[in-house]
C-alpha cells in the first residue's frame, strides 16, 4: 500500500530509524528481510517511506533490530500531531569491533546491548565500549568498565575520547599541537602516541561521557 501525503513524513521518519539501526547491527537487506519473512526490496521500500509499514510489522522490525518500538518511531509522530509516551530507557550497542570505511564508521562485532537512562543522553548517537587494559587507570577507568561514548570527531584538548586506530579503538586523553594530535594514557607506565596530521589511519569517533564501573 503506497503512502498518502498526510501521513508520508511519518513513514520517511520512521523509515530512517530502521535504515539507522540496521546499519548499526551490520545487517543487510537481504538479511533484516529473512529475519522478518520480507523481501529486501519490501525492506528498502520501507527505509525510502514509499509504502505503509503496519503496526504489527513495526514490532516484527524492532524485535530484528533489537530495539524498541518507540525507537524505531522516533520523531515520526510530530509529522502526525502527536507524540507516544518514551521510556525512561534505550538500548544501545557494546561495541567490540569498529572499522572504517570510505569515512563511514560500522559496528562489526556487537556483544549485547545496555539498557541506559535517557538522561544520560543529550543529543546525538551514543553507544557503549569495553575498556581494556590498565592504560587508563589513573582516570579510574579499569578492565571491563562500560565505557558511554558519544560519536563525535572533535574533542577539546584534555578530554577523553575513543580513538580508532586501525581497527582497534582506544581510550585515550587527547590533546592538539599544530597538525599533532597527541594520545595521553592516564598510567605513567604508558608513553603518549604522537600522531602526524598525514596519518590516515587514526581518528576519533567519540567523547567518553559516562563510566559504568565493572563490579
Amino acid at each position: 500500500m503506497s503512502v498518502s501525503d498526510e501521513n508520508k513524513f511519518f513513514y520517511i521518519a520512521t523509515g530512517k530509524n530502521i535504515k539507522k539501526y540496521r546499519d548499526l547491527r551490520n545487517y543487510s537487506l537481504q538479511v533484516l528481510a529473512e529475519k522478518v519473512g520480507l523481501t529486501k526490496k519490501t525492506i528498502q521500500r520501507y527505509e525510502n517511506g514509499e509504502i505503509r509499514i503496519g503496526m504489527d510489522r513495526i514490532k516484527d522490525l524492532s524485535v530484528a533490530l533489537d530495539v524498541t518500538v518507540n525507537q524505531l518511531t522516533e520523531g515520526a509522530y510530530t509529522y502526525l500531531g502527536t507524540e507516544p509516551e518514551k521510556s525512561e530507557y534505550i538500548s544501545l550497542p557494546i561495541v567490540g569491533k569498529i572499522s572504517c570505511g570510505n569515512g563511514v564508521l560500522a559496528y562489526e562485532s556487537i556483544e549485547g546491548y545496555e539498557t541506559t537512562p535517557r538522561s544520560w543522553i543529550n543529543g546525538g548517537e551514543y553507544f557503549y565500549l569495553r575498556a581494556k587494559g590498565d592504560s587508563m587507570n589513573g582516570a579510574r577507568i579499569f578492565e571491563g568498565d562500560l565505557l558511554l561514548i558519544r560519536k563525535q570527531e572533535e574533542v577539546e584538548d584534555g578530554e577523553i575520547a575513543a580513538v580508532l586506530i586501525d581497527d582497534e579503538a582506544v581510550l585515550k586523553k587527547v590533546y592538539r599541537q599544530a597538525d599533532t594530535l597527541v594520545l595521553q594514557s592516564a598510567n605513567q607506565n604508558y608513553p603518549p602516541i604522537i600522531c602526524g596530521g598525514d596519518e590516515t589511519n587514526i581518528r576519533i569517533i567519540g567523547k567518553l561521557k559516562k563510566v559504568v564501573i565493572n563490579f
